[in-house]
């Protein structure tokens, strides 16, 4: 179990600073874009993707996670998944090629027809790294993952900024993603010890099917609801306002990426190679749940303080209209977070059947939402998404609290805790500013600076859960950091 720890650990680390250097990379790259391009230019590629993304959760119904959730595995199954994933691609490659007209006549715009057929080829692209991808990350193996994303971030971005300053446009964008994909098959292919056997058998897929199907059923309800308010908007707003929309939900995202993406990547492989001792499967949940709201509504306040100056200093006086949207995703930021931890104690413990029904009924919750929350507007929308958010997070906290048999309000405290700390202090912060009209630069630093002292000083006062399990946790972190920094 020590070595588990030992290997999680280091997966976290290798996982957490690579995320921080490919999405700082990544975000220093969609500054530079983004004073470039115009937002209609943002406004059509997510157009694109959104029906890319959606399409995505076909390439393997599942399977890659049924990879890493079962634990007796042979070679047969990695090969037949991955043949399985080529045919997919092919075909979702074909159908989407040949449906581009169809789709740009849905969203009135004919200049998305020749960007759908050349981006349509990402799905077979993908396909050919798919089981490496996984295979790595059942086995731990961050380190690698980080440096081949790494790399393909950097080439693929230069390749879209030279673009973008020689007045390509849109095509920039396109550029960069099937530069990224491509690049990250070739170096996965030379670095990774995997390569497909040529046999194939439909009675492995089977093996997988039971707990993947579930699971691909689940991902294509969570990711078709996440990507229909960009449908939606596509279809009733100009391009421009969508860009507007998607670089406000782009700059939310960081509240996932660094709060719990790479505890997310971790978690799950970790879960599973403990699925069946409770009492050790209990702890590790309720000390990542402490950690996770901890950094979550930490960040969530600060980006709420500083949205206004963040957008101008990053993108310019032409996105204003990002700001609004921007602060009232991050009310209901915490969302996402929270419920990637607590559903994947269902999939890491092979409940797929709890796993489908649970997201049934955020589904509906949610969907209500997108029915009636646009009659107001986007920003109706918004707000409704934040109410949506909280009713999802407990449906969470009620699968979960039976799944591990663990008290409700058990896991709601540190939620609540950190909830209502981080309201006041925001609240406390906005009130002592209100007057005070400096730089956009010493605006943002000051009120930084204030939430970060302020949020660390409660929770030391109080002493709360989450407080201890962040910094039990990050002082070693930081200490093999500096090490490796050091060598």
């Amino acid at each position: 179990m020590s070595n588990l720890k030992s290997q999680g650990t280091k997966a976290f680390i290798w996982d957490f600073t690579g995320k921080m250097a490919i999405h700082g990379m990544g975000f220093i790259i969609s500054i530079f874009l983004a004073r470039l391009l115009n937002p209609s230019d943002f406004g059509l590629i997510a157009m694109v993707m959104v029906i890319i993304s959606i399409a995505t959760i076909f390439t393997d119904i599942g399977l890659g996670s049924a990879l890493i959730q079962r634990r007796h595995l042979v070679p047969i199954h990695y090969s037949s998944v991955f043949f399985f994933n080529i045919t997919i691609g092919i075909l979702l490659t074909v159908i989407t090629y040949l449906s581009a007209p169809f789709i740009a006549s849905f969203f009135n715009n004919n200049a998305l027809i020749a960007l759908i057929e050349i981006i349509s080829f990402l799905f077979v692209i993908n396909a050919f790294s798919a089981v490496q991808s996984t295979k790595l990350r059942k086995e731990l193996n961050y380190a690698l993952l980080t440096k081949i994303a790494f790399i393909s971030s950097i080439i693929s971005g230069i390749v879209g900024i030279t673009l973008a300053f020689n007045g390509a446009g849109v095509w920039s964008l396109v550029s960069q993603s099937l530069t990224q994909a491509i690049v990250y098959n070739i170096i996965i292919w030379l670095m990774s010890d995997w390569k497909p056997k040529a046999e194939f058998s439909i009675k492995a897929l089977m093996q997988l099917w039971a707990f993947g199907f579930r699971m691909f059923l689940s991902n294509l309800l969570n990711l078709t609801f996440g990507k229909l308010d960009t449908l939606i908007i596509a279809k009733l707003f100009e391009p421009a306002t969508l860009g507007y929309f998607n670089r406000a939900k782009s700059l939310d995202q960081m509240v996932i990426t660094y709060s719990s993406g790479s505890l997310m990547s971790v978690l799950f492989p970790i879960l599973s190679k403990v699925q069946n001792n409770l009492e050790r499967f209990q702890h590790i949940i309720m000390k990542s749940l402490g950690i996770l709201t901890f950094v979550v509504f930490f960040l969530l306040g600060s980006l709420y303080l500083i949205s206004h100056e963040l957008v101008i200093i990053l993108f310019g006086e032409k996105w204003l209209q990002t700001i609004e949207y921007f602060k009232i995703l991050v009310l209901s930021g915490f969302g996402f977070p929270i419920s990637a931890l607590l559903v994947n104690v269902l999939s890491s413990r092979g409940n797929s059947k709890s796993f489908l029904r649970l997201e049934i009924y955020k589904k509906i919750i949610f969907g209500i939402n997108l029915s009636v929350g646009f009659i107001w507007g986007i920003e109706g929308y918004l707000y409704g998404l934040l109410f949506a958010t909280l009713l999802g997070v407990y449906l969470n906290i009620i699968f979960v609290s039976k799944e591990i048999n663990i008290e409700k309000f058990k896991l709601l405290k540190p939620i609540l805790i950190q909830m209502i700390i981080a309201i006041l202090i925001t609240l406390f912060v906005q009130f002592i500013n209100k007057d005070i009209a400096l730089g956009n630069f010493i605006m943002l630093a000051l009120k930084g600076i204030e939430y970060t002292f302020i949020y660390l000083f409660i929770n030391k006062f109080i002493d709360t859960n989450s407080y201890r399990y962040f910094m039990d946790e990050a002082k070693p972190i930081y200490t093999k950091l500096l090490i490796r920094i050091k060598r």
